[in-house]
């Protein structure tokens, strides 16, 4: 199986090359840039299967990057930052980010990050082969493409991640915090609100794709469900 790739974008020097040196010593294929301009041309050569993605760059800005990647590609990214406070994360999420590190951050934990966004891709992949089909609603984990009524619905991968675990159980009521535990498949101790972003983008791509569209109802007190 051909190793995973990956590319590491961060305008200091030090931290780029100690990304690199503990990724590539993962076993991973990485590649890095420390602007957005190079890291573009970068990504388009060598498509990676995840980012790890600085939010402060020279000429962009994390945000607009992960944006930009997202509109091409379900490219998992992989956020550092030293912007630490929740407003910054969400934004971040509603750009397409799967997840957030802070700095100054451990080696050990960003590998344990990666390895969790790239198992959460293994898993949801194998689970369903057949894929799953809702009404007008089809979802295949192979190719991670979803459909309503034979249109193509574009979305994140984080996003794609959340509407495959919500219809893989439909009517099943979800807290936030199963749902972070299910897609994240980690101790994720940040603010729950970052599932109402997902579900909210998620809602404002489906609705915008038919008259019809599959609904995700909140259910008050709780959480979700994809309604049936």
């Amino acid at each position: 199986m051909a190793s995973v790739k990956i590319l590491a974008i961060d305008d200091d020097p030090a931290i780029r090359t100690l990304i690199h040196r503990y990724l590539s010593q993962q076993n991973y294929q990485v590649e890095s840039a420390g602007d957005g301009k190079t890291a573009l041309e970068l990504f388009n050569k060598f498509s990676p299967d995840l980012v790890v993605l600085d939010v402060n760059l020279p000429d962009t800005t994390g945000f607009q990057l992960c944006k930009k990647m997202q509109s091409h590609t379900n490219v998992f990214v992989l956020m550092l930052t030293s912007l630490a406070d929740e407003d910054s994360k969400l934004h971040g999420f509603k750009e397409g980010a799967d997840d957030y590190i802070t700095k100054p951050f451990g080696l050990v934990e960003l590998g344990a990050r990666v390895g969790a966004i790239l198992k959460r891709q293994r898993l949801v992949s194998n689970s369903q082969p057949e894929g799953i089909q809702l009404g007008n609603l089809t979802i295949d984990p192979q190719s991670r493409e979803v459909k309503v009524d034979g249109e193509l619905i574009a979305l994140t991968a984080l996003e794609f991640d959340i509407l495959h675990c919500l219809a893989g159980k439909p009517g099943r009521a979800w807290k936030r915090s199963d749902l972070i535990q299910e897609v994240w498949d980690y101790e994720y101790m940040g603010d729950e609100r970052v599932v109402d972003v997902h579900i909210g983008q998620i809602r404002k791509k489906l609705e915008n794709s038919n008259d019809n569209p599959p609904k995700i109802k909140t259910v008050r007190g709780i959480g979700y469900k994809l309604d049936v």
